[in-house]
């Protein structure tokens, strides 16, 4: 028998003690790796629980499209999500999808929903640059996220984004995944789907589009609203040469296939599409839901718009103030109508990419001359006659004392060389005559919407107007005499062809003197033969008014033809002065420009 030693038995039990710490050790981590699976399992069942019904997402609702046209019928600007019919994949050019999953999924046909490679190699190279520069998302996973979640990112979406992508390798086949894709996918403009982008953007059907076409919609999805062909065709072009180089490396294109690609032409031609008719388009918008109420399916508004006036209109007033720079006018804004009220050409800014504020229908201005019209037409009604003299002379009221422009006095003029020449003094003598308030009544009823103060320099146009408002009012001396309302919607239909509203004929309805109105045209012809007015000149009959507003605030020209009345005003949108711009100049060769352009 051998006796255990002291330090044997000391050995003994330090193994012992280094045994229990290892046991304890272990259930330690067993506890936390069992608390961590419980976890994880708990969390996965709760992003089961809470994924949404499949049925209701696919069948989700959506914004229903508002298509814009011209009195020609073609398209304006449409508003709401765009979705079209839905394509197969079988029916599309077999470069379509090729484009797509060489720049999107090159291993679409080999992963099950989730690619470990793309993901890995993405990490990896934001992880190297900092930032956030590739993504690893395949196209099962964004049709996941496109049918059924939102865009939100946190790790419950992602989560859920993976059991969906799992889901649906499992429910459908690689085809039928793109073929959701593809119909459902955001292409800018409002555009869902290769189809509708493909209509708005080439005008022509999905199953038609050329190769270089579609590395154009492929090269989108990256950001459709930075690479869509409205937003800027040459960035559009640079993505889709980026695409072209991916089908190369994919080996689904040769390179002499890449170089004849990119001289193809891209989309139809356009002439179908008006130009520059972004504001009206938001006014008629703005209007629809008056005419037909709240709808859920789309629908086609046929308008009054004139496509040539209205893209006449838009470059000569972009151009002009532009050319204006110097004298310091920054904006502008034009609203042409015919004898019946209707909108044939709205221009509420030049720049609509820089700035959506409607100048014609939403600004308010001092019509400043523009307005003697009204008290020369009160003063018609009331008996006056175009060749009764008044005193154009100094005169002051109260505090107030009005000056020429000229900073002359005439003496005894008629109303006929008074209105010829936009005298001031001669001008308000003559409102002090008259009742102002029959004055401002005049106003009203002839179509101008805004407060009128009451107020002696009410008829030196002291008070803001608006610029649609100035053209009715005028229209209703140019029609001789009758109401009018500025109105652009005729017909609307759903897509499907049934009539939701058409405009019934308006009833006339007599709200001035004939003789009085008959007067006034003429008193308002002298104005651009001899007065004020010249450079507005055309051959023909022409009649109007100009306005200038204290430092040259606001200039206006506005006036009618045989068949149409044009409001014009120029001027800055935080109300700056200009330098030296009357009606007479700017406003004048701007309306006689657009003038010439529609009678020729």
């Amino acid at each position: 028998m051998v006796k255990k030693t002291k330090t044997g038995r000391k050995t003994t039990k330090r193994k012992k003690r280094e045994s229990k710490q290892r046991l304890a050790t272990r259930r330690i981590i067993l506890f936390f790796l069992g608390f961590l699976v419980i976890t994880f399992a708990g969390w996965l069942l709760y992003c089961i629980l809470t994924l949404p019904d499949i049925d209701q997402a696919v069948a989700r609702t959506r914004q229903p499209s508002t298509t814009i046209t011209a009195e020609n019928g073609n398209e304006v600007k449409t508003f709401g999500s765009v979705y079209s019919e839905v394509i197969r994949l079988n029916e599309l050019p077999s470069y379509v999808p090729d484009a797509v999953i060489s720049t999107e999924d090159r291993r679409f046909y080999a992963h099950f929903g989730f690619d470990i490679v793309a993901f890995t190699r993405a990490m990896l190279t934001n992880i190297f640059m900092g930032r956030y520069a590739q993504g690893g998302s395949t196209i099962t996973q964004q049709v996941a996220k496109n049918l059924f979640l939102t865009s939100q990112k946190n790790i419950k979406r992602k989560t859920q984004e993976l059991l969906l992508a799992f889901w649906l390798e499992h429910k459908f086949t690689k085809e039928q995944i793109l073929t959701l894709y593809l119909n459902r996918v955001y292409l800018g403009a409002g555009t869902y789907g290769i189809e509708a982008a493909s209509q708005k953007y080439f005008q022509k059907s999905s199953r038609d589009v050329n190769l270089l076409e579609a590395a154009i919609i492929a090269g989108m999805l990256k950001a459709p609203s930075r690479y869509n062909p409205f937003a800027s065709i040459e960035r559009a072009r640079d993505r889709a040469k980026v695409v072209l180089q991916n089908m190369v490396n994919n080996q689904t294109l040769t390179e002499k296939q890449m170089k004849y690609a990119l001289t193809l032409p891209v989309g139809e031609d356009e002439s179908y599409k008006v130009q520059g008719a972004d504001y009206f388009a938001d006014w008629v918008y703005n209007e629809v839901n008056d005419y037909i109420g709240e709808r859920d399916n789309d629908i086609y508004v046929y308008t009054t718009l004139d496509q040539k006036i209205q893209e006449n209109a838009e470059k000569i007033l972009r151009e002009s103030v532009l050319a204006a720079k110097k004298r310091n006018v920054s904006e502008g804004a034009v609203v042409v109508l015919n004898k019946k009220g209707e909108v044939k050409a709205m221009v509420g800014g030049i720049d609509y990419r820089k700035s959506q504020f409607n100048r014609a229908v939403s600004a308010l201005r001092q019509p400043g001359s523009s307005f003697k019209p009204f008290v020369y037409l009160t003063a018609l009604q009331n008996g006056w006659k175009r060749e009764d003299r008044i005193d154009d002379v100094p005169l002051s009221i109260g505090k107030w004392k009005p000056e020429n422009y000229d900073k002359k006095y005439h003496g005894s003029v008629t109303l006929d060389e008074a209105l010829m020449k936009s005298l001031n003094l001669a001008t308000i003598n003559l409102s002090e005559s008259l009742s102002r308030k029959d004055i401002i009544r005049t106003a009203k009823k002839m179509g101008i919407t805004t407060p009128i103060e009451n107020t002696p320099s009410l008829a030196l146009g002291t008070f803001e107007v608006k610029v649609i408002d100035m053209a009715t009012a005028y229209s209703a001396i140019a029609n001789g005499g009758y109401a009018t309302w500025p109105h652009a919607i005729k017909e609307i239909y759903t897509r499907d062809g049934y009539q939701l509203y058409q405009r019934e004929a308006d009833t006339e309805t007599r709200i001035l003197d004939a003789a009085a109105v008959k007067d006034l045209t003429k008193m308002l012809e002298k104005v651009i033969s001899r007065g004020t007015g010249k450079r507005a000149k055309i051959p023909g009959f022409a009649a109007g008014k100009t306005g200038t507003t204290q430092d040259y605030r606001d200039a206006w020209f506005v006036g009618f033809t045989d068949e149409y009345i044009i409001a014009v005003w120029v001027g800055n949108d935080d109300n700056s002065p200009m330098k030296g711009v009357t009606g007479g100049t700017l406003p004048a060769e701007i309306w006689r420009k657009i003038a010439l352009s529609i009678h020729e």
